[in-house]
């Protein structure tokens, strides 16, 4: 499967996310993960090309809706959602496009 642009692959499927840099993200940006926290336990932030830190209120929300996560470059963050999923394990992730 190809997708052109950043997505979002939650537990309901796959689709486009509206963030076209990690500066982008922000609680507005994170709504339908946090509407779907109870479908898995660990979201996958993809920042892109390069390491970046998520703001600590964004950590909050996320940490709230009872979501653990982990921040690593896109390609990174793909391919270990992949191995997880593949696994069977409740993942979700949240990928800035390179």
């Amino acid at each position: 499967m190809s997708h052109a642009g950043s997505i979002l692959a939650l537990p309901s499927g796959v689709r486009p996310w509206g963030v076209s840099a990690f500066r982008d993200v922000d609680a507005h940006a994170l709504a339908p993960v946090l509407a779907e926290a109870g479908a898995f336990e660990l979201l996958f932030l993809g920042t892109g090309r390069d390491p970046a830190h998520l703001k600590e209120p964004l950590k909050a929300l996320l940490r709230q809706a009872g979501l653990r996560f982990e921040l690593m470059p896109t390609p990174a963050a793909a391919s270990t959602y992949n191995v997880l999923l593949a696994e069977g394990r409740p993942v979700g992730a949240a990928l800035v496009a390179l």
